[in-house]
């Protein structure tokens, strides 16, 4: 499957599927405790640096991104589904929503203070990993924070499975951690948890990585 290919399918999958997927996950983070201790602390590093605003990729109806506003941050969301886009527009009007895809941001270089990647990345093939991780090194300005969130499993290599949207991947922590810092990332931290009931059978994890102050 070409790049190109894999992305029009991914945003056609979630076009299909936005109303239910807004319905199913809209309050999503009640539930998690650990999830909104790991956006309090980005929230709370982000603000502190100072280096500019936050942008949400792959933000979905844009629950999360509207957590985030909710905790002081200065935030917008860019997901490839545009009826994804639209649902977070009418959910969200007082927030910025804008179609687009994270191995090209339309964004200057150094622009984000932050970047949020929740549970997104899962569908790029792992070929285009690392251009989507040199992409957001490029916006994010010196010294900005990363937050990126996967289903986590222990082989080195990526995992493909059936998502039930459309085709993921699952990640070592480890592995990615790599990537990063190949990309010219450090690591902060990291939150893995076990699935809850219901969940699949896959690890939650994220990454808080911060590039190089330079």
């Amino acid at each position: 499957m070409t790049e190109s290919s894999a992305l029009t399918d991914t945003g056609a999958a979630y076009d299909a599927v936005a109303d239910l997927y807004a319905q199913l996950f809209g309050n999503m983070l009640d539930d998690l405790p650990l999830e909104r201790a790991m956006l309090a602390a980005f929230a709370e590093l982000v603000q502190a640096h100072g280096a500019g605003p936050v942008a949400d990729i792959g933000c979905g109806p844009g629950q999360i991104t509207a957590h985030l506003h909710g905790l002081g941050v200065s935030i917008s969301g860019i997901d490839l589904s545009s009826s994804m886009v639209a649902l977070a527009r009418q959910a969200h009007p007082d927030l910025r929503f804008e179609e687009g895809s994270m191995i090209a941001l339309d964004l200057p270089d150094d622009e984000l203070g932050g970047i949020l990647a929740h549970f997104s990345i899962i569908h790029l093939p792992p070929q285009q990993i690392p251009a989507a991780f040199a992409e957001f090194h490029r916006v994010l300005a010196p010294g900005g924070h990363l937050l990126l969130g996967f289903f986590a499993g222990d082989d080195p290599r990526p995992q493909e499975f059936d998502h039930k949207v459309t085709l993921a991947y699952s990640w070592s922590p480890d592995r990615l951690a790599e990537l990063l810092a190949a990309a010219g990332f450090a690591e902060v931290g990291r939150l893995v948890r076990e699935p809850r009931e219901g969940e699949r059978a896959f690890r939650h994890a994220h990454l808080l990585f911060r590039k190089h102050p330079g």
